[in-house]
């Protein structure tokens, strides 16, 4: 049975967000821990998979670096075969577009992909969430543009498209997401700094320090840690 699943809208690493944190940890056991900094690429990988391991010491888990910050890397068959062993990966933040071009169709997201269905711990956060969704959202034109654009991500929760720090500047994206969405099925999922969109027990519900915003054609809902999150679709299961 696939194990937990976390969509974290931003700020991980950080006070706030035990609930979800410590769920993943308890799922992962006593089996290989990962962190995926591939979204970190361009920003001093090195520094987040740090400040990852440090954080999931207090969990009990020995978090250590998947390396996937390339292509190449990506392709490699023994990073595969260490992540089909692993029971825990946490993706984080950094470039929305990034993730998707180097993970997408690559032999250590297949491993990655099967050691969850196998019930190892996945999580991801701003831009490592955005890129489990069917789409990732790239800016327009220039830095610090609020119009966004499709791409197709990993697409491991379908018809989703993840809208990190909602409650900050994830909000001003709704206007241009909905303006082109590449289907009328897409629904946006809106998500506070520490909070999350976590799949458990074959149910999403909203965890952490902050809300979580459904918004599709039939309106928005909000939801608050320990609510019950209607209107997702459950995960893919191949």
């Amino acid at each position: 049975m696939a194990g937990p699943l976390a969509l974290v809208g931003g700020d991980e690493l950080h006070p706030g967000n035990e609930p979800q944190d410590a769920l993943l940890a308890e799922a992962a056991a006593a089996g290989p821990a990962y962190v995926v900094a591939t979204a970190a690429a361009r920003h001093r990988p090195e520094m987040a998979a740090a400040h990852a391991h440090e954080w999931f010491a207090r969990f009990g888990l020995d978090v250590i670096e998947l390396p996937v910050r390339t292509k190449t890397q990506a392709r490699s068959a023994d990073t595969a075969a260490l992540a089909r062993d692993g029971m825990f990966f946490y993706l984080v933040g950094g470039d929305p577009g990034i993730v998707p071009v180097v993970l997408g169709g690559s032999l250590v997201w297949q491993a990655v992909v099967e050691a969850w269905l196998g019930g190892a711990a996945l999580a991801g956060s701003s831009a490592g969430a955005m890129a489990l969704g069917a789409w990732t959202l790239i800016r327009g034109r220039v830095p610090g543009d609020r119009e966004r654009r499709y791409r197709d991500a990993l697409g491991l929760v379908p018809n989703v498209a993840v809208l990190p720090h909602f409650a900050t500047f994830g909000r001003e994206w709704v206007a241009s997401a909905l303006g082109g969405r590449p289907s009328d099925d897409v629904i946006l999922l809106g998500i506070d700094e520490r909070a999350a969109a976590v799949w458990s027990d074959g149910r999403w519900r909203a965890m952490g320090d902050g809300g979580v915003s459904v918004i599709s054609a039939d309106g928005e809902r909000a939801f608050v840690s320990g609510d019950a999150i209607d209107g997702l679709p459950s995960p893919a299961s191949r």
